[in-house]
């Protein structure tokens, strides 16, 4: 035993630059959660600012269009965690039944690839293509015989433009994770079911989705963290003032009333209250996914 733990010794060792790193950029930072509770001044710095107490918090609930804000945060995350696990879902079952191999990689490779480009690529290619006088949505609608619609500028439609390119943009990773799920599903299953006379979508209802089931549970609770998390980069690179009303989201409340306003004690108070709320989610989520799905951590 004692020989064991002085071979273990390096892998202890491989540990300690990620958990410098954790400790400098996640938990050092975290001394600045004082600003909430101060008048914050730059030039006297976190510890010689005055003490304020809840005053951030109180401001902050009488801001106008606070609870608009919050409302447009909790529905587009929510729109954006249902339908970003039902479409890799449908997505994966679908590619899974495909007999042809070079086509299926090809499909995963090209739905893959938005993945990898950040929101200030993609948030210039969606405003080309959904440009209202030259984009190449609104030509099609245009030989449709349909008006031009302003994804962009319309309340009624950014929310729904914020989720669709959300979804397009991460499907293909959801889907590689749901496909890697299908390959640890028995195949004398399905040989059994055969036998039975099942078809393909008893198949799939009774072998394929509760197969899947451990890693879908999984992927819900660890979304449910981001309930609060709308996705700064996409909004802050698709939004305008015309859309405040419907896209607006606390993230980029935040970053107007932190860093362009200079109000630095109630921006800080907006986001520990999101810290804490994602908290209590995530921590429910665990103890739901554990009660229903046996779902552990260890």
């Amino acid at each position: 035993m004692k020989k064991r733990r002085i071979n273990d010794w390096p892998l202890h060792y491989m540990i300690i630059p990620g958990f410098l790193l954790v400790l400098v950029y996640s938990y050092g930072p975290m001394i600045g959660i004082v600003i909430a509770f101060e008048k914050f001044i730059p030039t006297k710095g976190i510890f010689g600012s005055r003490w304020i107490g809840g005053d951030n918090f109180r401001y902050v609930l009488q801001i106008p269009g606070i609870y608009r804000i919050v409302w447009n945060t909790v529905y587009i995350a929510f729109m954006k965690i249902a339908l970003g696990i039902v479409a890799p879902i449908t997505v994966a079952l679908l590619l899974n039944e495909l007999g042809k191999a070079w086509f299926k990689r090809t499909v995963q490779t090209v739905i893959y690839i938005p993945h990898f480009l950040s929101w200030v690529i993609l948030g210039g290619i969606m405003i080309d293509i959904l440009s209202p006088t030259s984009g190449l949505v609104n030509q099609a609608l245009g030989w449709l015989g349909a008006k031009p619609i302003y994804f962009l500028g319309d309340n009624r439609w950014f929310p729904f433009t914020l989720v669709l390119s959300d979804i397009w943009k991460e499907l293909g990773f959801g889907t590689i994770i749901y496909l890697a799920a299908l390959t640890s599903i028995d195949p004398s299953l399905y040989e059994a079911a055969i036998v039975d006379g099942a078809g393909r979508w008893k198949q799939t209802l009774h072998i394929t989705l509760p197969g899947m089931m451990p890693i879908i549970v999984l992927m819900a609770t660890l979304s449910l963290g981001n309930i609060l998390n709308a996705g700064f980069d996409q909004v802050f690179n698709l939004y305008n003032p015309q859309v405040y009303e419907s896209g607006d989201i606390i993230d980029t409340f935040v970053y107007r009333l932190g860093l362009v306003d200079a109000q630095y004690g109630p921006a800080t108070a907006i986001g520990l209250f999101k810290s804490v709320v994602s908290f209590l989610f995530i921590s429910g989520a665990y103890t739901l996914a554990y009660r229903f799905a046996n779902y552990r951590i260890f």
